[in-house]
């Protein structure tokens, strides 16, 4: 990831941090309507904190892209928790593309292509090592 992809990810979740509790809404909405199958891993899961904790996840990822080190031993003993709810290593692919389409909706039109391709490329990465960490695939 290359500093200009870094920087297109910060200042477009910059803009997402003002509509963050709307933002975690669409997150899950969509998650829920595109993979249902992902919902039983939030059975009595209070949604709203649960939401809070997700833009604070992220946030801690985006404001630690360009120090990488720091941010994937974090990811990763996060992931492997993540087993133990009951999450495949195929949910991450869906889980990302519910994160774009959430930016999609949030950003509009200043969610362009190279920010885009940007986010996908940065959320690949990420949920590349947190696959290997909880899997080792």
């Amino acid at each position: 990831m290359n500093d200009a992809d870094i920087s297109l990810i910060q200042s477009s979740f910059a803009k997402v941090v003002p509509i963050k509790d709307a933002a975690a809404e669409i997150f899950y909405a969509d998650l829920f309507e595109t993979a249902p199958e992902v919902k039983p891993y939030f059975a009595n899961t209070d949604m709203t904190k649960q939401g809070s904790q997700l833009m604070a996840t992220l946030g801690v990822v985006v404001n630690g892209l360009r120090d990488m080190d720091k941010i994937l031993p974090v990811a990763g003993d996060l992931a492997v928790r993540h087993v133990e709810y009951g999450v495949k290593a195929e949910d991450y692919e869906k889980v990302g593309a519910s994160l774009i389409r959430t930016l999609e909706k949030g950003l509009g039109d200043d969610f362009d292509v190279p920010t885009r391709d940007a986010w996908i490329g940065a959320y690949g990465a990420l949920s590349g090592a947190m696959i290997s960490a909880a899997y080792g695939e």
